[in-house]
């Protein structure tokens, strides 16, 4: 991807919105080296546009993205950002998303976060709370300079990892005006005290420790060693949850190339800032409305639950899956709540 390119022409997206004409961006996505094949990990719809678009974080990162618009809309629309799983790409979960909400008539944005994907920012394959928090806002810029978007009715959705981000962003953005976690992870929460908070000071320390002996080792190398995706192959005493995350990242179902948990994962030392930051710090200050949604049977249903609790206000609500597990609120539309969703976003967005 060349990165020079997408920084010199995504002004044009990020600035004119919708005024960009259809030879403009077929220019740019040609110059960006992004095409419109159609590369998900899911069904195109027949009942909406799809389109590449680039836009810039406040950081300056480019960002590319995938536009749902409903066929034969008409006005301004109210609009929803999308973003997540934590290590996927909007070709998977978040796509399926997006397309499915603009099935329902609202235009929406699936993006790639900065270091990830098709957007630009180095080095590749790192987090961060401050920069991926930035993401979801730059993707509410976005809309907010688009004709047909309704610039007082925007929403987002985070799913997994991003979920998370998008309570902080609710916590910091006031342009929106309603918030979807699905499936969510505290990324803080889980990078600092480990699964169940079973991580103590001591183990805290220790993992410093070795995150820091490995930033010694990529400044030696001038380069950043990988984690690893999602373990393949899959041991055979893996936890439940692991085959789970296998079933969707390594299997055709969910697999995608440029996603970072079906290949060599993040950079090793992508959790350091994580483990000092905690994204939900000022969540009990959203004014927003907020549907959190979790499958009952999620080894990661805690998040959900504690996050919920922390909310103030009569427009929070938690909706609990009977019998999903984490994944299946990855792509599975039978077990998803999209009617909920779109009842959520109805009421929010008007």
């Amino acid at each position: 991807m060349n990165r020079i390119m997408i920084a010199a022409f995504s002004a044009c997206l990020l600035l004119m919105g919708a005024a960009c004409t259809e030879t403009d961006n077929r220019k740019n996505m040609e110059q960006l080296n992004l095409t419109t094949e159609w590369d998900k990990t899911f069904p195109q719809s027949d009942r909406v546009n799809h389109a590449k678009v680039v836009f810039r974080n406040r950081y300056g990162i480019p960002l590319a993205a995938d536009l749902y618009v409903p066929k034969q809309a008409a006005g301004k629309l109210p609009a929803i950002a999308v973003c997540g799983p934590f290590g996927a790409v909007k070709e998977q979960s978040s796509g399926l998303y997006a397309q499915t909400m603009a099935e329902q008539g609202f235009l929406t944005l699936a993006f790639d976060p900065s270091f990830t994907g098709e957007s630009g920012g180095e080095p590749r394959y790192v987090a961060s709370p401050d920069i991926n928090t930035e993401d979801f806002c730059a993707a509410v810029d976005y809309l907010t300079t688009r004709d047909d978007v309704d610039s007082e009715r925007i929403g987002i959705i985070g799913i997994c990892g991003w979920g998370g981000m998008a309570l902080n962003a609710a916590a910091i953005d006031t342009r929106i005006k309603a918030t979807v976690a699905s499936t969510m992870y505290d990324m803080s929460r889980v990078s600092a005290n480990g699964y169940f908070d079973a991580m103590d000071a001591d183990a805290r320390y220790e993992l410093r420790r070795e995150l820091n002996a490995q930033r010694t080792e990529d400044a030696r190398n001038g380069s950043y060693a990988l984690a690893g995706g999602v373990v393949d192959p899959l041991p055979e005493d893996a936890p439940q949850f692991v085959k789970d995350y296998y079933d969707y990242y390594k299997t055709p179902r969910g697999y995608h190339p440029r996603s970072l948990n079906s290949n060599g994962g993040w950079n090793k030392t992508s959790a350091l800032s994580f483990i000092n930051m905690p994204i939900l710090a000022y969540s009990d200050e959203i004014r927003s409305a907020v549907l959190i949604v979790h499958g009952e049977k999620a080894h990661s249903r805690y998040f959900s639950e504690d996050a919920f609790r922390k909310l103030t206000g009569d427009n929070k609500e938690l909706l609990i899956i009977p019998g999903a597990n984490h994944t299946d609120l990855y792509d599975r539309t039978e077990v998803i709540p999209f009617g909920k969703l779109t009842e959520f976003f109805n009421a929010n967005l008007r």
